[in-house]
């Protein structure tokens, strides 16, 4: 059959290379089409896209180097050696304690400071500091732990080899991490403090140096021009300007400050790190891009974290919890100590000094500003009324407080605790008391035996512990004040935790000049 006129003719044109075969062939024709909109863009407008284009690939790659180069430079460890803090917390939010550690080991670029022996394990602490940051930001407390301090080091386990080492007592607490590694360090320091260490950061001799020297120095001040050639530290009198080198040995120094003792060179490393902390803020570098990358380099080469801080990330989130504090709010604090008992050579926690600090933070006191108002007296207090205008004073006691016997049984869990309740007895006329050690209780009783119902009244009333909670007991000589975890803190029941006036050596805002040790004083 024949085909009709418009079969012929669309098989004519399909055959001669109508419109649809020439669009097929022309190449140009079919990219505009798909090209669409951009067909008639104009050429300054192409040449823009294309170098917004190439800056967002280049932006994208700097940061993905710098994200795996600053991944790759962070060594981790666990945080626990067979105790302590196990549960996740978050970086971002709430009230954060983390270790810093200075590691004395004289291994790889640290061999210059000392010999093979010195290199060997996991090294001691050189540096001991808990940075405790408050859940609002507003506020951080650094507490120094002198390395000589004899401690009680809880059994700790080496993750890395499994190897257990048992208990030990009155050791110092730079020993903690020797054997089974920084996680032992982190349980001494949970035992010491009763709180829970959520992070550490080790750093190393090279961190240091690398450090001063990426802030272009310290300003560091002394009173006398002094030399030490054991740290190898010279320095002339007034302010100086430390990095590298003599930034390590002004923090390494065990002789240059005050009686060539510990403390002194507790208070030189806060007024340096004091004084890092106003150039920091200072110079704008938290919020400067280009000189925080350059000091996240070369820290985190030389920095060794817990497992659940050893991301890029995690550390930026904790150094934006920081750069917006007051500096008067950041309060550098040692642990109160008195020579040891067994070794005058060595320091103990001076008490109750030791425990009210710990106490203070554990109700995360502002150290800066401890003052709070007098608790109101509870409803079952047993205390007389006050006297008023026309009232007549309650009569005396019907016995001579200094003659009867008060003991007091510590079962709070805090070690020490009881010596403070013991002096707000006596300073309340119970004279006659003693103290020792209990297993620990929920709740804080005053037992009493008989004939002496009145004087545990009064006793009750002097410490703010309820009526309620007054027990006789036939087996007891006198009274007993035994302490339970709801009475740790203060010398008043309920009461706000009690802090030594000078607590805090110096804020972040104050320039301290060390005292020369005498010994160490050269000419200019």
């Amino acid at each position: 059959m024949g085909r009709s006129r418009d079969e012929r003719e669309n098989g004519a044109d399909m055959s001669a290379g109508g419109p649809a075969s020439r669009h097929a062939e022309d190449g140009t024709l079919g990219a505009a089409r798909h090209l669409g909109p951009l067909r008639g863009m104009p050429g300054w407008l192409k040449v823009v896209t294309g170098v917004l284009a190439l800056a967002m690939v280049g932006g994208l790659a700097f940061a993905g180097f710098w994200f795996l180069r600053l991944q790759n430079n962070i060594s981790k460890a666990p945080l626990n050696a067979g105790g302590g803090n196990n549960e996740s917390v978050s970086d971002a939010t709430g009230r954060m304690q983390i270790l810093i550690l200075g590691s004395d080991t004289r291994d790889g670029k640290n061999a210059e400071y000392g010999t093979a022996d010195d290199s060997r394990g996991y090294g001691k602490s050189d540096v001991m500091m808990m940075m405790d940051i408050s859940e609002d930001n507003k506020r951080v407390s650094v507490i120094s732990f002198p390395r000589d301090l004899l401690v009680d080091i809880p059994q700790c386990k080496d993750e890395e080899t499994n190897q257990v080492y048992p208990a030990r007592s009155g050791v110092m607490i730079n020993e903690a991490m020797a054997e089974a590694g920084i996680g032992c360090a982190v349980d001494t320091v949970n035992k010491l403090t009763g709180l829970e260490v959520d992070h550490f950061m080790m750093a190393d001799f090279t961190a240091v140096k690398e450090l001063s020297n990426a802030v272009g120095g310290v300003e560091v001040c002394i009173s006398d021009a002094v030399y030490d050639p054991d740290s190898r530290l010279r320095l002339p009198a007034g302010t100086s300007a430390v990095q590298g080198e003599m930034a390590l040995a002004f923090l390494r120094t065990r002789h240059a400050f005050a009686d060539g003792g510990d403390l002194g060179r507790i208070k030189a490393q806060q007024g340096f790190l004091s004084s890092l902390t106003r150039k920091i803020k200072d110079d704008g570098t938290l919020s400067d891009p280009g000189k925080m990358l350059k000091i996240a380099d070369v820290v985190t080469q030389n920095l060794t974290v817990d497992d659940g801080l050893a991301s890029v990330p995690s550390l930026l989130t904790i150094g934006n919890r920081l750069k917006d504090i007051d500096i008067s709010k950041v309060a550098f604090v040692a642990v109160p100590t008195t020579p040891a008992v067994l070794d005058e050579n060595r320091l103990q926690i001076a008490e109750p000094a030791g425990s009210q600090l710990f106490a203070a933070l554990r109700q995360d006191v502002d150290l800066t500003d401890p003052a709070a108002p007098s608790p109101a007296p509870t409803e079952t207090s047993t205390a007389p009324p006050t006297a008023g205008p026309t009232e007549t004073a309650p009569p005396a006691p019907p016995y001579d407080k200094a003659l009867q016997p008060v003991t007091v049984a510590n079962g709070s869990g805090v070690p020490g605790r009881a010596l403070e309740i013991v002096q707000a007895l006596v300073s309340g006329g119970f004279t006659q008391t003693g103290q020792f050690e209990a297993t620990v209780v929920a709740q804080s009783v005053v037992y009493y035996g008989p004939d002496f119902a009145d004087v545990a009244a009064d006793v009750a009333a002097l410490l703010g512990i309820p009526a309620a909670q007054l027990v006789p007991s036939p087996n007891i000589p006198g009274v007993q004040v035994y302490l339970g975890t709801d009475f740790t803190t203060g010398a008043t029941y309920g009461g706000p935790a009690a802090l030594p006036d000078d607590i805090v050596n110096q804020t972040a805002r104050d320039a301290s000049c060390q005292q020369a040790n005498p010994a160490l004083i050269v000419q200019d």
